[in-house]
């Protein structure tokens, strides 16, 4: 009996084989992952077609958003470590996701658009045809021009001389205006900062508090953080079903709210589960933090105001202002321009970050450690920086995939429309078929011996993401009249990136950990997770390729998008699967380096 279970009273009880409290634990989880799922899945719709942003400013906002979702728990996990405790942090951070989900249910009347010609403004209104696509008219003194593309550029407005135009408008004869309420921009970026920040107190704390559920050499530690990986499997699997739904058939609102009551339902078993948890996740120093830390202010206090302050520079992090952008930009070295231009303050601090990071680390391993230690360290940041590669094309799925999905892809199944942002439930659906499956496979080939080592398992990974986009390539090839791709190809796509995930990302932490010198592990630790934000980063930069010129929030030409696509997942892909090649001739020098690490 341990010391926990001897001070309340008795065995404890248990469920399945496991302590009741990891199902506590599983649930949080399952919620916080259905909101914040389903809330990305709709994200970046809701930037081009509610406020009507352009694609590389829709791409811009959400890369700058996910990039620091992954950068903050670096911070919100030490904070934990050194004051809060995990289960404080957790309640922290689920306070203010669902806040910000609510707010982000608050978007005001969607954005319009005009079309300036001659210095009249006409506007355009997105009309859904009998096959449940959205066309584009121009509305000209009660008629309605359908907005077809021309050559160079130009439009075409069907009808357009009886209404007192032109049937054709040139590149430079018109303009587009765009008419948002900035007020209700800013509250979203302010939803988006309020997310940004509690998933930092979250994510990384709820995690640590099913590891102390388990001693170290207990058995039945891989298996709860199995089924704990479930529960994130399961809400993300069911926010990707649900929000797209809401959506589309009530509204961006309703999905939005729906996140926001999954977000409440983990806040509400956060506080209700003090009592049966109290014995975990505790401050290291809990009358620490009622003790006065700044003018009076209790520690405990005083972190959750930063908390709130830190809002203010994370809003602006992720709103790319002109003004700023410009600022930025002047005094950085013009080489930079294109890698930062759509996002210039987060891709500084990612880029310039991340890139310090992994040069003074490889340094500090080259001319501090021994030999035996060195070619450990340095496999590890080795196959770090490759899974930027991987992660960076993986992630595709919330950018250029569902914007794939949305303008160039029959998604008809068995006579129903699916919505294009509920596409992406197919990697969590291929998750829970194959992940057991994938596991059985490296056991079974484990106990004979024949299991990949790590370098072999990420060259198949990152071979595999380049395969799913030249498969999405050449099916492009069989696209209708309008321009329409099958879905078959884009789940091939989500399947063959799926099993490169189950390849790479589970050895990924336990690499890490493994390969990491002791006093390094929390360093190197840091550097996964700062790669983890690059690569969201870097993402962002490769779907900006797949830009469109749109109107209304809909594409004006069908055709020059699904080429223009299909030329960068083309280009992508082969880069993946040359740069795994690269990574699968020089494993056996990694796993040799690796081996000779264990012999000592």
């Amino acid at each position: 009996m341990s010391a926990v279970e001897a001070a309340e009273g008795g065995a404890e009880k248990t469920f399945l084989g496991h302590p009741r409290k990891l199902f506590i634990l599983f649930t949080t989880e399952m919620w916080e992952r259905f909101g914040y799922y389903g809330m990305r899945a709709v994200l970046l719709l809701y930037l081009t077609k509610h406020f009507l942003f352009d694609d590389k400013q829709g791409v811009a906002i959400y890369t700058s958003y996910v990039s620091l979702v992954y950068l903050t728990p670096l911070i919100g996990g030490m904070i934990a470590d050194r004051y809060l405790g995990s289960r404080n942090s957790v309640k922290l951070g689920a306070v203010l996701m669902a806040a910000g989900y609510f707010l982000l249910a608050f978007g005001g009347a969607p954005a319009k658009e005009s079309i300036v010609i001659g210095g009249q403004a006409w506007r355009v209104e997105a009309i859904t045809d009998s096959g449940g696509r959205d066309v584009q008219y121009l509305l000209v003194n009660d008629q309605q021009l359908r907005i077809t593309p021309g050559k160079d550029g130009a439009l075409q407005l069907e009808g357009g001389q009886a209404a007192g135009l032109s049937d054709v408008v040139a590149k430079g004869g018109f303009e587009k205006q765009v008419d948002r309420d900035q007020r209700f921009v800013y509250l979203m970026y302010l939803a988006l900062a309020l997310v940004i920040i509690g998933n930092g107190f979250f994510k990384p704390n709820i995690s640590t508090m099913v590891g102390d559920l388990y001693s170290k050499n207990d058995t039945r530690r891989d298996s709860a953080f199995t089924i704990f990986y479930m529960g994130i499997n399961l809400g993300a699997f069911l926010g990707q079903i649900l929000l797209p739904n809401l959506r589309r058939e009530i509204g961006f609102d309703a999905a939005f709210l729906a996140a926001a009551a999954g977000m409440t339902l983990a806040l509400i078993i956060s506080f209700a589960s003090d009592r049966a948890l109290r014995s975990y996740g505790a401050p290291p120093d809990p009358e620490r933090l009622g003790r006065s830390a700044f003018f009076g202010i209790p520690l405990g206090a005083l972190i959750s105001i930063l908390s709130i302050v830190a809002i203010v520079p994370t809003w602006l992090l992720i709103q790319n202002d002109p003004g700023v952008a410009a600022a930025v930009l002047a005094v950085t070295p013009s080489w930079m321009d294109d890698l930062i231009a759509s996002s210039p303050m987060v891709g500084i601090l990612l880029l310039g970050g991340g890139s310090a990071a992994f040069v003074a680390v490889t340094l500090f391993t080259t001319l501090r450690h021994d030999r035996v230690t060195r070619d450990r360290m340095l496999v590890a940041i080795t196959l770090t920086f490759f899974s930027i590669l991987f992660w960076a094309l993986f992630e595709q799925a919330g950018t250029s995939l569902t914007l794939f999905a949305d303008r160039n892809t029959d998604r008809t199944v068995f006579g129903w429309d699916m919505p294009a942002d509920q596409v992406q439930f197919l990697n969590g659906l291929f998750i829970v078929i194959f992940a057991p499956i994938m596991g059985g496979l490296w056991a079974f080939l484990g106990a004979r011996g024949l299991e990949p080592p790590t370098a072999v398992k990420f060259s198949i990974g990152l071979i595999l993401a380049g395969v799913g986009f030249l498969a999405l390539a050449f099916g492009g090839r069989t696209a209708n009249e309008a321009a329409l791709v099958s879905i078959s190809w884009l789940a091939l796509t989500y399947f063959i990136h799926t099993i490169g995930e189950l390849f790479l990302s589970p050895v990924g932490l336990s690499m890490i950990t493994r390969l990491s010198a002791p006093s390094m592990v929390g360093l190197m630790m840091g550097v996964w997770f700062l790669s983890s934000a690059m690569a969201q980063y870097v993402g962002g930069i490769i779907a900006s390729f797949t830009a469109s010129e749109t109107l209304g929030g809909e594409v004006i030409d069908p055709v020059a998008s699904l080429a223009g696509s299909l030329k960068v997942f083309q280009s992508i892909g082969w880069v993946a699967v040359g740069v795994g090649g690269a990574l699968f001739l020089a494993s056996p020098i990694l796993t040799a380096m690796m081996r000779q690490a264990k012999k000592t």
